[in-house]
């Protein structure tokens, strides 16, 4: 294609996400509108397939604002964009020496999908805190702080910012006072509980080990 803007590149990522940028060879840019797409239509299922406590704001607010976000993002690069690196250029760049600490923020992501599955497929389901599990609005608030950490937590490593690595301590923390607890007076099996503990605290100090990487 000719130099910018590129209307037809535009036009084709307006009919199919990520078109644009193939049709401009900016491969990398293309498949990170992919997976942003499957991640989008992953949190649509969940609202639509599963009659869970996050239904609503799913199919009404969140997955709305994300797919206008997503397809607006996408067409605007392909409209103006001339470099083929990464659609998100804020993104520290893996010659930070970061890389391990953007995977372990993606790897939160996925997690934060996880606990959003679980929720919406078993909305019976109670998380336990402290040994117990909390009734109403705040048993919900209980389960919803799982997916915003995770969330919270995987934003904050893919940026590598401070206040990633502090909403994270804040997340171990209280993850092992709790897991503890549990551990002490709710009956086995603890497979469950122990892998958690065992795997937060070797996360935990490799993450301590790599903590100067974060910036403020």
């Amino acid at each position: 294609m000719t130099g910018p803007p590129y209307p037809t590149a535009a036009v084709l990522s307006g009919f199919l996400p990520g078109l644009g940028q193939v049709a401009k060879g900016h491969s990398v840019k293309a498949a990170e509108v992919f997976t942003l797409g499957l991640m989008v239509g992953a949190a649509w299922y969940f609202g639509y397939a599963f009659t869970g406590p996050f239904s609503s704001a799913l199919l009404y607010a969140l997955v709305p604002l994300a797919t206008v976000l997503w397809w607006g993002r996408q067409v605007q690069d392909a409209y103006t964009a001339t470099a083929p690196g990464s659609l998100f250029p804020v993104l520290p760049l893996p010659s930070r020496g970061s890389l391990d600490i953007q995977a372990i923020g993606f790897l939160f992501l996925l997690t934060a999908y996880t606990d959003l599955y679980i929720i919406q497929a078993r909305p019976d389901y109670g998380l336990k805190i402290f040994g117990t599990t909390l009734p109403g609005i705040w048993g919900l608030l209980s389960k919803a702080q799982s997916p915003t950490l995770h969330i919270l937590i995987g934003v904050g490593f893919l940026l590598v910012k401070r206040w990633g690595l502090l909403v994270y301590l804040l997340y171990a923390g209280f993850g092992t006072i709790n897991a503890t607890i549990n551990l002490a007076v709710l009956p086995g099996p603890h497979r469950i509980r122990l892998a958690f503990m065992l795997s937060l605290a070797a996360f935990t100090t490799y993450i301590l080990w790599r903590r100067d990487r974060f910036t403020s």
